[in-house]
């Protein structure tokens, strides 16, 4: 489904730019997720397909490809954390899913979930990991174009990479001088440090508000060289700046978003200044945000629910 663009007046008062965002929140299951998780469904063989797929997610990604799966008439199993975030699990168990807990964070159910497809002789859907799904999310970018062309600068949340790798891909390729900002929690900055270090590493991290882009990095993850060469800077953010944006959304969109879509907003304060008279485009990435999450959310920022 095709997302909208709109003004952010809170960014625009305080940066003196003009912000727009990219309502991925709106899309079908509450998350860009959808777009990567049916092409890739969409793209395999009807053999492969007809035996069926094993999916590892944080929940965005399962509740997606859940939906996608239900639509396509395929058969297979969602694997997610035991940390998963109750909203994003009643997505997916609402598509009607075959749900498996396991995991602590997203990279132990990724681990499982390919190991559990090799047993059953089906196919892997990686939440990001697959030129399929990235081409999927590249979409978002297509319809930037259309929608917000002279973006000076796009600021887009990472995890796996699989979001800025397939977005930016096509930003870039139709102007090389649009600045691609990743941004990242400081409690889970797992590929700003891969990064940095040339090759996928494992960092302390301590729990987010951000829990969409949380958890660990698969070995040979196609998204590193990727995010290498599209990412012009990366910008880490604390869990208060995340929790304020969150309220800042809330009060001024009067609707949730979850913690990954607050990252770039959160970002976009950060790098202040800099953006002064640009055209910004920040990518609000999902809305499945738990009651109890948002409500520590306000807490954090000071804001009485």
């Amino acid at each position: 489904m095709r997302t909208p663009v709109k003004a952010y007046a809170p960014l625009q008062r305080a940066l003196d730019a003009e912000v727009m965002l990219k309502l991925e929140n709106l899309q079908h299951t509450g998350s860009f997720k959808m777009r990567g998780a049916l092409n890739r469904l969409m793209t395999l063989e009807p053999g492969v397909r007809e035996r069926g797929v094993v999916v590892a997610s944080s929940g965005n990604h399962g509740a997606a490809s859940a939906r996608a799966m239900r639509d396509l008439g395929v058969e297979g199993t969602i694997v997610v954390p035991d940390s998963v975030s109750p909203a994003k699990l009643e997505v997916i168990r609402a598509a009607g899913a075959d749900v498996c807990l396991q995991g602590a964070d997203g990279f132990e159910s990724e681990l499982y979930a390919r190991q559990l497809a090799v047993d059953r002789g089906q196919f892997y859907l990686s939440p990001y990991n697959d030129p399929e799904v990235i081409a999927g999310q590249g979409s978002i970018g297509v319809e930037l174009l259309e929608q917000l062309p002279g973006i000076d600068v796009a600021i887009i949340a990472v995890g796996g990479g699989g979001l800025l790798a397939g977005t930016a891909s096509v930003l870039k390729t139709a102007n090389p001088a649009i600045r691609i900002i990743a941004a990242q929690p400081e409690a889970s900055p797992v590929m700003a440090r891969s990064v940095e270090a040339g090759a996928i590493v494992t960092v302390t991290e301590t729990p987010t508000l951000s829990d969409g882009t949380a958890g660990g990095i698969e070995a040979g993850a196609i998204t590193l060289d990727l995010v290498t060469a599209l990412a012009d800077r990366f910008v880490l953010v604390s869990e208060y700046a995340i929790a304020a944006a969150m309220a800042q959304y809330a009060e001024s969109e009067a609707s949730f978003i979850e913690g990954a879509a607050a990252v770039p907003l959160a970002a976009a304060l950060e790098l202040g200044d800099e953006l002064e008279g640009q055209r910004v485009m920040a990518l609000i990435c999902g809305g499945n945000v738990a009651a109890d999450t948002m409500e520590t959310a306000l807490a954090l920022a000071g804001v009485a629910p």
